[in-house]
Order: C-alpha cells, then sequence, then structure tokens
C-alpha cells in the first residue's frame, strides 16, 4: 500500500510559463523563441541552460543570475509564487491526505524556493529541495533523503513527477513506486517514449492519482 505521495515541483506543481517568460525578456528575445529552443533541447536531451547558451552563446547562467539580482533586487525574477500554482494543486493534494497518505514536496529547487513553497502553505506534511538537502536529482543520495524523511519503506512510496530522467526511471531504481504527469515541456515529451511503460502511473493531472493510489498495491 502506498503511505506517502511525494512530488516534484516545477511543472508538477509549480506552472513555469512566467518564469521563462521573464527570462525570455531578460536575454532580449522573445518567449516564443526561447520557449520554442527549450522545446528542441528536451527532445533531444539536453539541458535548459544549453537552451539559454544557444539564444545567448558564453552566457554564464550563475553570473547572470546574480546580475539580474542587482539589477532588479525586488522583482520576480526567476522565482514563483502562488499565482503559478496549478489549479489542481491545493484540491488534490488536500484529497490526498484526506485519504490518510502523507504528502511530501520534494524537488530539485535553490534554496529561496523553500521559503516560497513554506509561504503558499500547501496541504503538505513537509517540504523540501535540493539545495537544502545538498543533493539534486537524479542522485541515488535525493531518493535515499526522501526515503527518510517519509520515514517509509521506498515500495510504500509513490514519487510524482514531469521527467521520467530525473523523476521516474531514478525513483523507481530507488525500489519507489511512480507517476509520470503529463504536464509540462517534459511531460508531454517524455510520456510519448517507450520507458514511460516504467511508470507506474500516467497521469493527465494531479486528480487522477487518488484513484490511482487504491489501485497500486
Amino acid at each position: 500500500m502506498i503511505k506517502a505521495v511525494v512530488f516534484d515541483v516545477g511543472e508538477t506543481l509549480i506552472d513555469e510559463t512566467r518564469i521563462w517568460t521573464r527570462w525570455a525578456e531578460r536575454l532580449g528575445v522573445t518567449p516564443f523563441v526561447l520557449m520554442g529552443v527549450l522545446g528542441g533541447m528536451v527532445a533531444l536531451d539536453m539541458t535548459y541552460a544549453e537552451a539559454f547558451r544557444l539564444v545567448r552563446p558564453g552566457i554564464d547562467l550563475a553570473a547572470e543570475e546574480a546580475a539580474w539580482e542587482r539589477d532588479d533586487p525586488g522583482g520576480p525574477r526567476n522565482h514563483f509564487d502562488e499565482g503559478d500554482l496549478y489549479p489542481d494543486v491545493r484540491e488534490a493534494l488536500g484529497a490526498i491526505r484526506a485519504a490518510g497518505r502523507q504528502v511530501i514536496i520534494a524537488g530539485n529547487q535553490p534554496r529561496h524556493a523553500y521559503d516560497a513553497l513554506v509561504a503558499m502553505d500547501l496541504p503538505a506534511d513537509s517540504v523540501h529541495t535540493s539545495d537544502g538537502w545538498g543533493v539534486a536529482k537524479p542522485d541515488p543520495g535525493f531518493f535515499a533523503k526522501v526515503t527518510a524523511v517519509a520515514g517509509r519503506e521506498p515500495a510504500e512510496i509513490l514519487y510524482v513527477g514531469d521527467r521520467l530522467d530525473n523523476d521516474v526511471l531514478p525513483a523507481a531504481a530507488a525500489g519507489m513506486r511512480t507517476a509520470l504527469l503529463r504536464r509540462g515541456p517534459w511531460g508531454y515529451l517524455h510520456a510519448g517514449r517507450p520507458q514511460a511503460e516504467a511508470a507506474d502511473v500516467v497521469a493527465e493531472d494531479l486528480h487522477a492519482l487518488l484513484p490511482a493510489l487504491e489501485r497500486l498495491t
């Protein structure tokens, strides 16, 4: 029986459209251009950093983020807030928790994302980020941390995310059950791959998870 459901953050709970749009403005291109290039990188299993380097060759992302913070210290920049939550998040997480399952949020996020997630007061038992743990997906150490904070056996945990490489495959390798969410560029592209069969559940939205939990034994 699944006793804990653990959620990734970006494009699982958080719609990153506004973040990518602000990045496009920062880089001096249209959102269409940046998101198109990003989609191409996703399809080629390359990183978003490589998309940025195509748009602005030689970019130093860390330096650019630091400069952006200096230029716009009070602005949203590449941060998210309550307005970026997908509309099904509160209701779906609340229903899973009301059904007696532990709800945990744990994803690859910078330290400031922890404060943003906690400020939303989501129906979750705990919130964790890769920066806070000092280890990021797909490193097995990240999933060892998930198991530790859940206090469950890996087989009693369902990890929910939008990617095969960062979520489904490493979580399954750690002994967890997995759900692949079909949203965001990674979610749609990865759900169409043969490896998606490794997921215990392929979900169109978060509301599909609670019925699926009843089927997972």
